[in-house]
């Protein structure tokens, strides 16, 4: 093994949190040393690199130079991950916790109303779950596996398909039985109410712009109603008979099998995302980890065959 070139790390400290302020007298109060020390500490990283981060300015201050910029970022993402994994280090060890990840709807209308079965097979496993819309950066984050929702290329993470899904329209079904404003067709839905999701950052959901023009429904204006952040707001906000909510086959739960939303029209247009298990590949193997995929798969197929 090639031994490592590296500086003092208390030079790098000093110096990345100089950078940081642009301050040796701001950087000296983070580290809890005089203002002096810092700036000795930089000259010990300058002199042991042979070349000057800083350019010194009498009246303004200090400022980095090209070298030190570019040096200062990579050293700043450096002390970042050696803080994460000292983190991870001094946690007690958890080899039957297992943190999940996915977006706020999934969690709410299929994940959570399953953990029960999983809990029956692994009583061993003690599941934490963790709603975000942004990617997993399983390097920073402490999660071990997420549900996704895109196109299923992660670089370097196993990424398995779980499910795809469809979307078309539900109501509450009174709205079926209003003889002023027929449900009949798609072009009905000009006399309603068009309940919407948000769905901000997340890639490629339908919208009723598209399922409308799918439907050839282009008399419909789909440009008003109200809106909601989350799918399943969209769909209390649809059974409580206030406007018609566009549901996808992933997210529907138990509204459908319970009656209280109704399909109005057969069509369904296939969603050009869909949702994936992702990990590190390092880990898909993991006893826990691995238990996990297997029992959400089955869910999943499961959940196929009743739509």
């Amino acid at each position: 093994m090639t031994r490592r070139h590296l500086p003092p790390m208390t030079s790098l400290r000093a110096f990345e949190a100089a950078a940081r302020h642009l301050n040796y007298e701001r950087a000296g109060d983070e580290l809890a040393v005089t203002a002096s020390a810092v700036g000795q500490q930089v000259k010990t990283l300058e002199a042991w690199l042979r070349r000057p981060l800083f350019t010194r300015q009498p009246s303004k201050g200090i400022a980095l130079t090209g070298l030190g910029q570019r040096y200062a970022a990579a050293i700043s993402q450096m002390l970042d991950q050696l803080d994460e994994a000292t983190a991870r280090a001094l946690r007690p060890d958890t080899a039957n916790v297992l943190t999940v990840s996915t977006m706020p709807s999934f969690a709410l209308s299929w994940l959570i109303p399953r953990l029960g079965s999983l809990k029956q097979r692994h009583p061993e496993l003690e599941v934490r779950i963790s709603v975000s819309l942004h990617l997993t950066d399983f390097a920073r984050e402490d999660i071990d596996i997420a549900v996704r929702y895109g196109k299923g290329t992660y670089p370097g993470l196993c990424s398995d398909l779980l499910m795809t899904e469809s979307f078309f329209p539900v109501c509450n079904a009174a709205l079926l039985s209003d003889p002023e404003r027929p449900l009949r067709e798609p072009s009905d839905l000009r006399h309603h109410t068009l309940l919407h999701e948000l769905a901000e950052g997340i890639p490629n959901y339908v919208t009723w712009q598209q399922w409308l023009a799918f439907a050839g429904a282009d008399d419909v204006d789909a440009t008003h109603g109200p809106r909601f952040s989350h799918t399943f707001l969209a769909l209390q906000a649809a059974s409580s008979g206030q406007g018609i909510a566009l549901a996808t086959s992933a997210l529907i739960g138990d509204y459908l099998e319970a009656g209280r939303l109704v399909r109005p029209f057969p069509q369904q247009l296939p969603g050009a995302s869909q949702y994936y298990v992702v990990c590190p590949e390092a880990v898909a193997d993991r006893p826990p980890i691995a238990a996990f995929r297997r029992w959400i798969h089955e869910e999943a197929a499961r959940h196929a065959e009743l739509r």
